[in-house]
């Protein structure tokens, strides 16, 4: 029942214009009384992708355009209390991670500073990577001005946990920023990096709404598929597929797919992990 009173309390929150929902996460953060996001820890899900999926994911450093080594860049946008950020950072890589409310980012180094001995280097000849919290938008390039080198991420990641979207990302825009969410992301996204993404709810009925709002596998697959361009829905809230014609030059091509052994309680039969490509 709490969760049902949380999920109807949110969408009432962001119902009306969708352009103000950036404001009205920053004025949930703000007032602090109603953050149901929080699940207190990084996905489990993203934990053994990270541990077990080395084979896609390669070495945690790469070379810059000169030959020099350096980390690779993960980057988590919507990054809530930075739960995820400090994990990828554990991992080896330098970490980056965006919130569009100031307050957001006080809590995220909060977390650092309190929490960041929960996070130990998983690798003693690798080492741990930075941290870095930063407030922005990400449809804007103003924060990317604290991303080192050509701004390009090496990984980026994309999750949604039912009412605590925000804390991770797509579920919490409404589908009219999909086209524009799937082309930052082919822009942002290293010519050789990998876009993870944990989809839910991917068994929701599109017609409820949200957020969350629902993202069956179609969403991504279509979006990803044709960056920036408008894709038809039909009267159910599905996305039509297979009829926007030829993948888009700027496409994100899956090249993994599989259920998670471990996730979040709410996402446990219904979760999915899947990585993307240029």
């Amino acid at each position: 029942m709490a969760l049902q009173e949380d999920r109807a309390r949110l969408m009432a929150h962001f119902a009306g214009d969708e352009s103000k929902h950036h404001n009205k996460w920053s004025d949930l953060w703000d007032k602090g009384n109603f953050l149901p996001w929080d699940r207190g820890a990084p996905n489990p899900a993203l934990e053994d992708a990270l541990t077990e999926r080395k084979d896609l994911l390669g070495s945690r450093f790469t070379e810059d355009a000169l030959g020099r080594t350096r980390r690779k860049r993960a980057f988590v946008p919507g990054c809530g209390k930075g739960y995820d950020v400090l994990l990828f950072a554990s991992f080896g890589y330098d970490a980056y991670g965006l919130e569009v409310s100031e307050t957001a980012v006080k809590r995220c180094i909060e977390e650092q500073k309190t929490h960041g001995h929960k996070y130990p280097v998983r690798d003693e000849a690798v080492g741990a990577g930075k941290v870095t919290f930063m407030r922005g938008d990400f449809f804007s390039p103003d924060w990317m001005i604290n991303v080192e080198g050509d701004g390009k991420l090496d990984l980026i990641y994309d999750y949604t946990v039912d009412v605590s979207s925000v804390e991770h990302f797509l579920s919490a825009l409404p589908p009219s920023f999909r086209p524009e969410w799937a082309l930052r992301m082919s822009q942002l996204l290293a010519f050789e990096g990998n876009l993870i993404c944990i989809e839910f709810p991917s068994a929701k009925d599109p017609n409820i709404g949200g957020p969350p709002f629902a993202l069956p596998p179609s969403v991504y697959v279509e979006h990803l598929g044709h960056p920036g361009k408008g894709l038809p829905y039909d009267d159910t809230g599905h996305v039509k597929e297979r009829v926007s014609g030829p993948l888009s030059p700027a496409a994100l091509k899956r090249v993994a797919y599989w259920q998670p052994a471990r996730t979040h309680e709410i996402g446990k039969g219904t979760d999915w992990v899947s990585i993307w490509r240029h």
